[in-house]
């Protein structure tokens, strides 16, 4: 074949299995065979709008076979994909559109409203919808039921771009990270590698595809294997379980939060999990109790950490490991390297803190559009600046501190937050919280709390930071708490800081909260 990229994989998988179940979506199944015919019909279609190589192709909508077809769709026409959180609003979603270029929108049924005024906005030439098409908008299922199957073996190369993925934007404007036929494909191989998937893989994916876990960690190095995907547009932790059942699904990953309100579910003590074999976390470290609580089960985390950048994997903690090595990253995933830098650039030893950098062929090309951002992005050697603290051990395991930009000074002593979120975590009426650093006229900067509570659970400030005595160095425990229905988040699950910062002001640290207990301060 002439297209060396992951738009040629549906082709390569139906020659070798064609009969096989590739993706699972509610009560349809779709072969190999039929993904790879959905595929040529829809590239069909995207030439007969007119996209060609180097185009830029957005998608907007839940998880969903669509997601993938038009993914492999454009990669088989040398095009580029821009995947769409659909959390963002109109006007965050025409900035991605105009940012990237995209000449085509393809969006789910629910996002129409959203999608016509961004696409309007950004000046997108052509509009597929899944829903009912009307004079605006083109319908997806009409498009294939017309187009071609012909072969579509455009010459690609592993270097040449496959999808541009936005970052978060949780803190300035988000940018597009370009990430190459061979960064996916590489960052697939470690996964396989170091998760060792088979050929009868069931993978659950629930995590939006949209976010790079969901799609480089769980789908794709499925997909490439051979295995079966069961696609869920929306995360509730009963249905998840019923489906875990009934799928006899073997793998899946998905953030702490999620797995929490797994264990906290009625289900959780009866559900049947035989089948998992390979649970993965990552988006945010990974607290004690829920390690334990899945051990309980009799089932492991494989944990690990990455990034957007590096299409995401960089550090792997194998669930042989969780026990021994709780609380860690792991190593750097195979075809990739790792290391913890000091201010000076060089190596940091055992036990010292300092910057993660990270090189291998699952690593960006750069910013799309932005060369000072990607000049920024790299060391002098070519090492990716990943923003986040680390420590390793005698061994070699890494262990994330915290984001560099959420660390805060105080009293001359570094505080990072992620540490003393750990300890909140300890104390059985906490659910979950976020640490902020705020200005302070004696120390320069101390710790807020902001706590969400367990249903039926109480406490106090005086209570919680009570808690943390003995636990914590003085100059780490918060100054104050507040309390919290609930913590903002990304749509792959992180704590937005900033958000909470400006939710919380120190201000709102005094007096009762509504339906809580009284919030309190360090003496």
């Amino acid at each position: 074949m002439l297209n060396q990229g992951i738009g040629s994989w549906p082709a390569r998988r139906a020659r070798k299995t064609p009969g096989r179940t590739a993706l699972v979506h509610g009560d349809t199944e779709t072969s190999y065979r039929e993904l790879h015919e959905r595929v040529l019909r829809l590239g069909h279609a995207l030439r007969g709008l007119g996209v060609e190589r180097g185009d830029r192709v957005a998608h907007l909508g839940p998880n969903h076979p669509a997601f993938l077809e038009t993914l492999f769709a454009a990669g088989a026409l040398g095009a580029v994909f821009v995947p769409l959180n659909t959390r963002l609003a109109a006007p965050e979603l025409a900035h991605h559109l105009k940012d990237s270029g995209s000449t085509v929108l393809v969006h789910g049924a629910g996002q129409a409203e959203t999608a016509a005024a961004a696409a309007a906005d950004a000046g997108v030439r052509h509009r597929v919808t899944l829903g009912t098409p009307d004079g605006e908008a083109l319908g997806y299922e009409d498009l294939l039921s017309v187009a071609g199957t012909g072969p579509l073996d455009e010459p690609v190369a592993p270097d040449d771009p496959c999808l541009i993925m936005y970052t978060s934007g949780t803190t300035g404007r988000p940018k597009g990270a370009v990430l190459s036929h061979a960064n996916i494909t590489w960052n697939s191989v470690n996964v396989l590698v170091d998760t060792d998937l088979t050929g009868d893989e069931v993978t659950l994916v629930v995590a939006p595809l949209f976010h790079t876990a969901g799609l480089n960690m769980t789908c794709l190095p499925t997909l490439l294997k051979g295995g079966r995907v069961v696609l869920m547009e929306s995360f509730d932790p009963g249905t998840v379980l019923e489906v875990v059942e009934r799928r006899r699904v073997t793998y899946m990953f998905g953030v702490p939060t999620m797995y929490d309100a797994m264990a906290a579910h009625p289900r959780w003590e009866t559900a049947d999990l035989s089948g998992l074999r390979s649970l993965n976390c990552g988006g945010a470290p990974v607290p004690a109790r829920t390690i334990e609580r899945y051990l309980a089960r009799g089932l492991a985390f494989s944990q690990g950490y990455g990034m957007t950048e590096a299409s995401p994997g960089v550090l792997f903690l194998d669930r042989e490991e969780v026990s021994a090595k709780a609380g860690s990253a792991g190593v750097p995933h195979f075809f990739t390297d790792a290391r913890v830098a000091l201010a000076d650039g060089s190596t940091a030893r055992p036990g010292q803190r300092g910057e993660v950098l990270v090189q291998g062929p699952n690593v960006m090309s750069g910013y799309w559009g932005r060369p000072e951002d990607t000049a920024a992005a790299f060391t002098d050697d070519g090492w990716l600046r990943t923003g986040d603290v680390a420590r390793t051990d005698e061994e070699g395991y890494a262990y994330i501190v915290d984001r560099i930009k959420d660390m805060f000074v105080s009293g001359g002593e570094n505080v990072y937050p992620a540490e003393v979120e750990d300890a909140l975590l300890s104390h059985p009426a906490v659910r979950e919280c976020a640490v902020v650093g705020v200005p302070d006229d004696v120390w320069g900067e101390v710790g807020h709390a902001v706590v969400v509570l367990e249903a039926g659970g109480r406490a106090d400030g005086p209570e919680i930071l009570a808690h943390l005595r003995g636990r914590l160095a003085k100059y780490k425990i918060p100054k104050t708490v507040a309390f919290a229905a609930d913590l903002p988040r990304t749509a792959s699950g992180k704590i937005v800081k900033s958000a909470v910062r400006e939710a919380h002001p120190v201000a709102s640290a005094a007096g009762p909260a509504p339906s809580t207990p009284q919030k309190g301060s360090t003496p």
